[in-house]
C-alpha cells in the first residue's frame, strides 16, 4: 500500500513525533507504540561542539533526549579526567545537573572537573521559575564567580561594557544547518544516515576549521602592520 507524503491513516498517531512531550518536561521513556505498522524512528541527533563550532561528538537517541541519555553521552565521549572540558552548555543544563546529582554521576564523576550551564536563551525563559538553573547553571554571572565566561570589552568611544566569552548557542546553529538536509536524510536507511551525516559533519568542522586559521591570519597580519609603523616612526626619530 502506498501513502503518500503527510498522508494520515486511521492506524498513525494522532500525535507529532515519537515523543510528545515537550522540550522543558522530564523526558523520561515514552510508552512504546501500540502497533508497528509505521517504521520506527530515532529521537534525535546529538550532537557535542566546541565553542569555535568544531564537531568534537555526535549520536542518535533512539526515544528521547532524556537527561540519562545526555549524561551517559558525555561519559561515554568524556572518558577520563584529564579529557573533561571545565564547563558543559546544554539548553536543559538544569534537568542535566539535578539528574546527575540524583543518580550519583555528579559527585562520582563531574564535582571536581566540570560546571554544568544552560545556554542563554533558554536561561532567559527559566530563570525566574527554577531556583536551581538560576544559582548553579548561569552562562555568564556577574558578580565575578565566573570570570572565565565574562570578559570585559570595550566600544569605539572607550567605555567598558561585559560581553559573554563564548557562543553558547553553538550546538542549535548547528542544528539549523542540519535541518536543511532533513528531507533528504529522513528516508534514508540507518547506514545511509549514519555515512551521510558523518560526512556532512566532517565537512562542516574542516570548514570551520580553516575559516578559525583566515581569523588568525587576518589577526597576525594587522598586528606586524601595526608593529612596522611602530619601527618606522622609532627609525624616523633616530635620523632626526
Amino acid at each position: 500500500m502506498l501513502q503518500r507524503p503527510g498522508e494520515i491513516q486511521a492506524w498513525n498517531p494522532q500525535r507529532r513525533g515519537p515523543n510528545p512531550q515537550r522540550h522543558d518536561d522530564d523526558n523520561e521513556e515514552p510508552p512504546l507504540s501500540p502497533n508497528f505498522f509505521s517504521p520506527a524512528r530515532y529521537y534525535c541527533v546529538e550532537t557535542i561542539c566546541a565553542p569555535c563550532g568544531v564537531v568534537i561528538a555526535w549520536t542518535k537517541f533512539a526515544r528521547s533526549e532524556s537527561p540519562t541519555n545526555i549524561l551517559q553521552f558525555l561519559e561515554d565521549v568524556y572518558q577520563n579526567e584529564a579529557s573533561r572540558p571545565d564547563y558543559i552548555c546544554i539548553d536543559k543544563g538544569c534537568q542535566v545537573l539535578k539528574t546527575a546529582v540524583n543518580n550519583g554521576s555528579w559527585d562520582r564523576i563531574w564535582k571536581h572537573t566540570t560546571r554544568i550551564i544552560v545556554d542563554a536563551y533558554h536561561y532567559i525563559n527559566h530563570r525566574v521559575s527554577d531556583f536551581l538553573c538560576r544559582t548553579y547553571c548561569n552562562p555568564s554571572p556577574g558578580d565575578g564567580s565566573a570570570p572565565n565566561l565574562v570578559i570585559i570589552e570595550y566600544d569605539n568611544n572607550g567605555r567598558p561594557h561585559a560581553k559573554r566569552a563564548f557562543n553558547t548557542q553553538v550546538c542549535e546553529q548547528l542544528n539549523a544547518w542540519l535541518g536543511g538536509f532533513e528531507s533528504i536524510v529522513k528516508r534514508m536507511k540507518p547506514g545511509n544516515f549514519n555515512w551521510f551525516l558523518h560526512t556532512m559533519l566532517f565537512y562542516h568542522t574542516k570548514h570551520v576549521i580553516a575559516q578559525q586559521k583566515r581569523k588568525a591570519k587576518s589577526q597576525n597580519s594587522n598586528n606586524e602592520d601595526e608593529d612596522l609603523g611602530l619601527d618606522q616612526e622609532n627609525y624616523l626619530d633616530d635620523l632626526d
